[in-house]
């Protein structure tokens, strides 16, 4: 795979599923490393990097879904023939990368992904998501502490502030510019992860991604906010296992899941 956009956390067996992880807003790859810790050496995670951030922050960012989702998907349509399975793991703006990436995929008639994990994201539709459109810099620093994680801490320090501000920028100028346009549902299975104290996505937002796929959906809700995989990554690890031993993802036996 193309080095500069998918990172390679850990060794995984040979021939193992690929998990590849869309990042959230202002996100880097690097945010996939924990989970990688836990999915290595059953699966093999390789997490996208979009320009201008960490090591590319040199690169111009990407201001546009479409855009970079049929980049991503160009990827990995030449890597097609010699790889192994894959499946989409998405947090928040991830989800909607991933979900598009996997439209472009479709359409091109390019093998899918076994299955999609679609995070913190309520499924788009005509409505713009009105958390999307954000006037200024404050208003998206505003809104990203209110969506706390890890990363929400590092916004009192200026000078790290003035590093991630131009790809939270960028990717919030996306997410704004974003207009779903019908198609064809997707022929993957879904599995949609979410928190039960989320300040942007409720558990009915983020059940709607049904609609946009004709396998079942399976929806797994986890206490905690948006970024509930923070302090809750092993059951994210565990529902990732189980999703993607079966690409009809049978019901969850713990509960947290449902259909």
């Amino acid at each position: 795979m193309d080095g500069q956009w998918f990172r390679r956390f850990g060794d995984s067996d040979p021939g193992v599923l690929r998990l590849i992880c869309f990042p959230h807003a202002g996100g880097a790859a690097s945010a996939y490393l924990p989970l990688a810790r836990l999915l290595t050496p059953h699966i093999d995670v390789r997490a996208v990097q979009y320009p201008g951030r960490q090591d590319r922050r040199r690169e111009t960012p990407v201001t546009d879904i479409g855009e970079l989702a049929t980049v991503i998907a160009g990827k990995l349509e030449s890597d097609d023939e010699a790889a192994p399975p894959y499946a989409f793991f998405g947090h928040s703006m991830g989800a909607l990368i991933a979900y598009e990436t996997a439209r472009v995929l479709q359409e091109r008639g390019v093998r899918p992904p076994r299955r999609l994990f679609l995070s913190a994201r309520g499924a788009p539709g005509p409505k713009r998501n009105p958390h999307d459109a954000l006037p200024d810099d404050d208003a998206i620093l505003t809104a990203v502490r209110r969506l706390g994680g890890t990363g929400a801490a590092l916004l009192d320090d200026p000078e790290l502030v003035a590093m991630v501000l131009p790809a939270l920028r960028a990717d919030y100028t996306a997410l704004a510019r974003y207009s779903w346009v019908p198609g064809e549902p997707l022929h993957t299975p879904v599995t949609v992860l979410c928190g039960t104290d989320d300040p942007v996505v409720s558990v009915e937002e983020a059940a709607s991604w049904r609609t946009h796929t004709l396998p079942d959906t399976e929806v797994c809700v986890l206490p905690g906010g948006h970024f509930y995989l923070d302090q809750r990554l092993g059951d994210v690890a565990e529902v990732i296992l189980r999703g993607v031993r079966s690409a009809n993802a049978a019901r969850a036996g713990n509960g947290a899941c449902h259909d």
